[in-house]
């Protein structure tokens, strides 16, 4: 009789570890689901984005997440620490040559004051259309590899409308990573006549 009472509290203890067990299992599965549906704010993505590991593949992809860089400068909220970090997202995608021209605290300032100014102006970038593949050149100058492509930006002051266009040089770094060199504004008229 004995053994049979041990035999049942020790099933009864090992089905207990089993269900408990489980549960811990299901509970720690249900956390994990949540934290993969939390969604980034903009800046969050930005900020979180590893240039290091992932730089974008194309001048395509370098204007285009620069543009997502300028866009959220005008259009979110952020704290200054946050802007910092997002200026020195958009630096890493700009050739050496750039940044020797715009040392980091000229850079800041002079981003600042014209973050300002467009929310002065109730400015802001509604959004951006890069050129298509098939419209990038590319060109060897003075030895290095260049692509050119044309950007537009349809931009929102008070309750009008404007269309901005811009022309991008991007140098093909010692890495194989292209990197802005530089940009110029440009009328439609220039951009059609590609």
């Amino acid at each position: 009789m004995r053994k049979a009472i041990r035999i049942v509290i020790a099933i009864i203890c090992m089905v207990t570890l089993v269900v408990g067990y489980y549960a811990y299992l299901s509970r720690k599965n249900d956390s994990v689901s949540a934290d993969s549906n939390v969604e980034l704010s903009e800046v969050q993505a930005i900020v979180s984005k590893n240039f290091m590991k992932e730089y974008p593949a194309t001048p395509r992809s370098v204007v285009k997440w620069y543009n997502r860089i300028i866009t959220a400068y005008y259009a979110e909220e952020y704290s200054q620490e946050e802007l910092e970090k997002m200026a020195e997202q958009a630096r890493m995608l700009m050739d050496d040559e750039l940044l020797k021209y715009n040392p980091k605290d000229t850079y800041l300032a002079s981003l600042n004051l014209e973050i300002e100014d467009y929310r002065n102006r109730n400015r802001v970038i509604v959004s951006s259309t890069v050129s298509d593949s098939n419209e990038v050149q590319y060109k060897k100058v003075n030895g290095y590899d260049c692509a050119f492509l044309t950007t537009y930006y349809f931009i929102r002051e008070g309750s009008s409308y404007d269309r901005t266009y811009e022309d991008f040089c991007l140098r093909k770094d010692s890495n194989g990573n292209w990197k802005i060199l530089t940009w110029r504004l440009s009328t439609e008229d220039e951009v059609n006549g590609y």
